[in-house]
């Protein structure tokens, strides 16, 4: 084998190496990006946690409510409240109202944020409608709860600690149609509309 055919070989097996890479790269980027996210609170990702602080300010915060439908998703979707004050470290409480305006069972799921960035790292949800998918009935209407509260750490930074209004928004998303209409029977109505 001559030197021109071994280097030529060697490119190969490089460039074909540096495509399995980046193929790897590209795969991993939105699990990894996803994961950064919500242990950093960046781009606005609330943090999940399993119990209410601890420490309760005595400066507050008004924290307003966004709903959104994504198009393929016929239902609709509101807060029941526009927006809520409470103090720092507080656990506040606030429902979502959801209805599904079709015949047949339909599942979502909600995507969130919060607004401005830098409050994504302190605004904590301890219980939420968000972390599963949510089935319901065909015309059946639910009340969605969450249980939020903004960490006292927020005064202790620099770039977050003059934030004293935050926004929590709600994108929901069709997830898929669930296999029985027995899957449909995991969310207790509140009301149902004909």
């Amino acid at each position: 084998m001559s030197a021109d055919n071994a280097r030529n070989r060697r490119t190969v097996v490089w460039l074909l190496a540096v495509v399995v890479l980046m193929g790897a790269g590209a795969w991993a980027a939105v699990p990894f990006y996803n994961w950064f996210c919500k242990v950093t609170g960046f781009a606005g990702t609330p943090q999940r946690v399993d119990t209410a602080s601890d420490k309760i300010l005595d400066e507050y915060v008004t924290v307003r409510f966004d709903a959104n439908i994504d198009g393929d998703l016929r239902w609709t979707f509101r807060p029941m409240q526009q927006s809520m004050k409470v103090r720092i470290g507080e656990t506040g409480l606030a429902f979502y109202e959801a209805v599904n305006l079709t015949d047949e069972p339909l599942t979502g799921r909600a995507s969130y944020n919060v607004a401005p960035d830098q409050a994504g790292g302190y605004f904590d949800k301890i219980d939420c409608f968000c972390f599963t998918e949510q089935t319901l009935k065909p015309r059946q209407r639910v009340d969605m709860p969450v249980s939020f509260f903004v960490d006292p750490e927020i005064v202790n930074d620099a770039d977050a600690r003059g934030i004293r209004d935050i926004t929590l928004s709600y994108t929901f998303h069709l997830f898929e149609k669930p296999a029985s209409s027995q899957a449909a029977l995991d969310v207790k109505p509140t009301a149902t509309y004909n």
